[in-house]
């Protein structure tokens, strides 16, 4: 069954794709996150902003994707 949205128009495929994205960028914040909790590599406010914006990236899709997308 293919449920369209018509202001936005994602499609429950769709959705499920945004939806992966999401937790896969959820999953390297963790990652950066670790990797900026180690002091000897350098740029750790860096890595630390990465981190942060990938979350809301992350946290974005999953909104679209949970409200548009038809997932979950």
């Amino acid at each position: 069954m293919l449920r369209v949205n018509s202001v936005v128009g994602v499609s429950v495929h769709t959705g499920t794709r945004l939806a992966e994205v999401g937790f896969l960028l959820i999953a390297i914040a963790g990652a950066w996150l670790v990797a900026a909790d180690v002091r000897r590599l350098r740029l750790h406010a860096a890595r630390t902003a990465v981190a942060g914006f990938l979350l809301a990236a992350g946290g974005v899709l999953l909104i679209i994707a949970t409200h548009w997308g038809h997932f979950g």
